[in-house]
């Protein structure tokens, strides 16, 4: 049994502790995001909103000492410009989806997201997957066909944002990964330079999408306290926005990615928990077993990565990044690799 830390917790308590406070608020951010969305469709403002709030704590958190932010330099911002691209489509489409959609329903709208990083993975770094993998891969397909085609009214507006939705979140881990090295493989460097860019480039977008004019429209037609709700959400989405990205980072620094993805699979299944009693989603029999099928292809997934690994713990890892612990550790053992070869080499 591991010796109690500073804060008299053992590491497995630490571990729960952490792998609760990021199925929290995430589960928060989604559900208040979803209300939000219901009493205005503002879905690039609620953004806009959201990533404000967390530049501002992240700034309190520079001023306090307990975080330091680094000084925004045009070279480095000139590099994080396909990480900022990505980031606010990846925002954008995220939200769009869950305007469209139910929220038991997202977790199907968006469930290729497996299957598009084994496919970006094998095209864009050339790593092959087992035929496990490429199961896990089909059973999730399967769950997202079975899902979408078993829905009467379905959005297809919505489907299509949580297609995009898979797209951009699959290539995420690829793009971090080439933009880390920017900001000298600091993380939280890189949270800052995230959101503070992608605040200033959805700035625009508010106003090409035509949401500056509506706000216009109901400010004066219904005056400021319509808004009142919106803002409110805005304003805890925007709070729990910052405490997913420092949950996130906790969790992944805290746990393995096997655990990471697992832990997401739980909060898929709390979340269509969530939709049916918060918000009066229909869970038919069709979206229950859809959802139960993408769930199942993430274990397999999972199960069949973390054999994997065990099969070759002194190769470079075969699994795909998909977290920024996955990132460190194959930078890692590609040091230790290059290491041994000095080493080998000299007399």
């Amino acid at each position: 049994m591991s010796a109690p830390n500073k804060y008299g917790l053992t590491e497995r308590q630490t571990v729960i502790l952490t792998v609760g406070f990021y199925m929290l608020t995430a589960l928060v951010m989604v559900s208040v995001n979803k209300w939000a969305l219901n009493t205005k469709p503002l879905s690039w403002t609620l953004l806009w909103l959201q990533m404000l709030i967390a530049v501002l704590l992240l700034r309190v958190t520079h001023m306090t000492g307990l975080l330091t932010m680094p000084k925004i330099q045009f070279e480095v911002a000139r590099a994080l410009v396909p990480l900022i691209a990505i980031n606010v489509l990846g925002l954008g489409v995220n939200t769009l989806c869950l305007v469209y959609v139910d929220t038991s329903f997202y977790q199907i709208a968006r469930g290729l997201v497996l299957p598009f990083t084994v496919i970006f993975a094998y095209v864009l770094l050339r790593q092959p997957s087992s035929l496990l993998v490429i199961i896990a891969c089909f059973t999730v397909f399967c769950g997202f066909y079975t899902g979408v085609t078993s829905e009467i009214n379905v959005s297809k507006i919505g489907v299509f944002f949580g297609i995009v939705s898979s797209v951009t979140t699959s290539l995420h881990a690829i793009v971090i990964k080439r933009s880390l090295p920017a900001v000298n493989h600091s993380s939280i460097d890189l949270v800052y330079y995230n959101n503070v860019l992608s605040l200033m480039a959805t700035t625009p977008i508010i106003f090409l999408s035509g949401e500056s004019a509506q706000i216009a429209y109901d400010l004066d037609m219904e005056g400021f306290a319509s808004f009142h709700p919106f803002l409110i959400a805005a304003f805890v989405t925007g709070i729990f926005g910052f405490l997913v990205n420092l949950a996130g980072f906790m969790q992944i620094s805290k746990t393995s990615p096997t655990t990471h993805m697992i832990s997401g699979a739980v909060r898929g299944v709390l979340q269509t928990l969530l939709g049916y009693f918060a918000f009066n989603d229909v869970i038919t029999a069709g979206r229950l077993f859809g959802i139960v099928l993408i769930l199942s292809g993430g274990a397999l997934y999972t199960y069949a990565k973390d054999k994997e690994m065990q099969a070759a713990p002194a190769n470079k890892p075969t699994y795909i990044p998909m977290t920024q612990q996955d990132l460190d550790e194959e930078e890692g053992v590609g040091a230790d690799l290059e290491a041994n070869k000095v080493g080998k080499a000299s007399p």
